[in-house]
This record gives structure tokens, C-alpha cells and sequence, in this order.
């Protein structure tokens, strides 16, 4: 397996398509659990869970890499990804590390379904940085969206929550909207080594803020499925099945993290979201899965004669 970009001349099969739906939706599966993962941490030192996590996430992502393409290839996927791939990096380190701090402000699903607007913020500054074309439905749905993050953020306002983790939150969301619509840009990006960068600087930056690195034995155990399972185990599985199935499949399967990360907090730790997170949230929730929709029914129409057909994911 290679990461790179699907050619038309080399669409996947059927079966891969199967596989690449099975490998996202168990990225997003895994990535559900660091919510319930952080709430077993004794450590309150926020930047010594990011450090430690980010550690292990680079060791496995670096790992994965040298299995998949060897010393030589692992070294020009880095090479190669160029200016994108570091401004990706960034956005990835800024928007892990924020998790971690958000989430010890504010709810876990507050957080979570934030995010489940990302694929909608990316079409907003797609539009305002390089000018794509945006149908307006998807106007209806970013409208949609705002006004669900409006609702969440409300609760900043009585003292029901911080304002701190919210923007923290919303910061994740624009984080992940800009690596997006940097990605998509620069399609030369690979998601793997990026993702890796990210997870490096997120280390070094956690080091200079850290007040201490020792942690005791039960949370680096904690740790390390916080950075290799959690973070980096799911970024091995999108990298791999992302490229197999249209993005817009992608998207919703990537919103079962938005349904999931709540739940196991809810389940595991009595974190009941409240009631303006849940109606921020739903609303938030069917704005993506009708602007999803609609996207799907596009893409199911006949191609018109002289239209080159539906872009192949990164």
C-alpha cells in the first residue's frame, strides 16, 4: 500500500472500497475513546498528557511507516510532502493538543460535536481563501452549523461552562476545516507523514510548557493507548482507507466520533451533556448528514458529457 493519491487509471475495487469503508470507520472508532481515555488520568497537568501522547503517537506513526515503505520510503514521504505538508502538521499539532486542554474545561461532547461541522467550516474557507464554489444548500447548512455552535457556546455566557474550553473547541473545529481545505488544495499532501510532523511538534511545544515529565505507571499506561491506539492507530487507519472511498463517505463515516465520543464518556464516566449541548449539537448533527445527502445524490447522477467525473479522495 502506497500514500498517495488514487489515479482514475487505478480506482480502487469493489472490495478495496469495502476494506477503505471498514479502515475509516474504525479510525473514527478509535478516535471515540479519548474522551473516556482522559478522564481516567490522574495527572492534572495538561501538557504532560499531550507530551506523552504525542510521544507515543509519533513512535507508532514512524512504526507504521517504516512497516508499510521501508527506511527509504518513509524518508521521501516526508521529503515530499514539502510546505503543505508542514502547514498541515501545524494545524494537526494545534488541534491535539487543544483537545486535551478543551476537555478539561469544558464537556466532552461539547467538544466532540463542535467538530462534526468540520466538513462544512472547510467549505466556508474554501470559499473565502481560494474562491470554490459553494451551492447553496451547502450556505444553508454553514448557516446550520453556526447557529448549533451558537446554541453550545450560549452555555459560556450563564457560567455553565467555560468560555475557555468552548474556544478551545471551536479552535479544534477550525483547525481541522483549515488542514482540509489545505489538503484538498495541495493534493501532493500525504496524510501520514503530516499527521506524524504534527504529532512532533505537539511534542516539543508540550516539553517547553510541561511542569514535570514524570507520570506514574497507571497513567503512562494510560498514555500510551491515548498516543499509539487512540491517535495513532486511527490516523494509520484513515491514511489507509481514506484513499479508497469517495471524501464524502469519509465525512459521515468520520461522524460516528461525533455520536460515539459522547456516549463512552456518558457510559463509562456519568458525563450527561446538557441540554443546549445536545440541541446545539443535533442541530449541528442533521446539517451534516443532509448536506451529506445531497452530496451522495450528486454524485450518484450521470455524469453530463464533457465532465470528467467525481475527484478521487486523498
Amino acid at each position: 500500500m502506497v500514500d498517495a493519491v488514487t489515479s482514475p487509471a487505478a480506482s480502487p475495487s469493489r472490495n478495496e472500497e469495502r476494506i477503505g469503508f471498514l479502515l475509516v470507520f474504525l479510525s473514527a472508532l478509535c478516535w471515540s475513546f479519548g474522551g473516556a481515555m482522559v478522564r481516567f488520568m490522574e495527572t492534572q497537568d495538561s501538557w504532560a498528557i499531550i507530551f506523552w501522547r504525542s510521544v507515543w503517537a509519533t513512535l507508532f506513526l514512524i512504526g507504521f511507516m517504516l512497516f508499510r515503505d521501508g527506511a527509504r520510503g518513509t524518508l521521501r514521504l516526508f521529503r515530499d510532502m514539502g510546505l503543505p505538508g508542514v502547514a498541515v502538521g501545524i494545524c494537526f499539532a494545534t488541534a491535539s493538543s487543544c483537545f486535551v486542554i478543551a476537555i478539561s474545561y469544558t464537556t466532552v461532547a461539547n467538544v466532540a460535536l463542535m467538530q462534526g461541522g468540520v466538513p462544512l467550516l472547510a467549505a466556508l474557507l474554501a470559499f473565502l481563501f481560494f474562491g470554490e464554489r459553494v451551492a447553496p444548500a451547502t450556505w444553508g447548512a454553514i448557516a446550520a452549523v453556526i447557529c448549533g455552535v451558537a446554541i453550545m457556546v450560549s452555555e459560556s455566557f450563564d457560567g455553565t461552562v467555560s468560555p475557555i474550553g468552548d474556544s478551545l473547541a471551536l479552535l479544534i473545529a477550525l483547525a481541522f476545516s483549515t488542514a482540509t481545505v489545505i489538503t484538498r488544495r495541495y493534493s501532493h499532501v500525504r496524510m501520514t507523514p503530516a499527521n506524524c510532523l504534527g504529532t512532533m511538534i505537539a511534542a516539543t511545544f508540550a516539553a517547553t510548557q510541561v511542569g514535570g515529565f514524570a507520570v506514574s505507571s497507571y497513567d503512562m499506561a494510560w498514555l500510551f493507548a491515548f498516543g499509539a491506539l487512540n491517535l495513532g492507530l486511527g490516523l494509520a487507519f484513515f491514511a489507509t482507507g481514506a484513499r479508497l472511498i469517495p471524501a464524502a463517505f469519509a465525512a459521515l463515516l468520520g461522524t460516528f466520533e461525533t455520536l460515539l465520543s459522547p456516549f463512552w464518556v456518558w457510559l463509562v464516566h456519568s458525563e450527561v451533556p446538557s441540554t443546549r449541548t445536545l440541541l446545539g449539537g443535533g442541530v449541528i448533527f442533521i446539517a451534516l448528514l443532509v448536506h451529506l445527502g445531497l452530496e451522495f445524490r450528486r454524485m450518484a447522477a450521470p455524469v453530463r458529457p464533457g465532465v470528467t467525473g467525481i475527484p478521487t479522495p486523498n
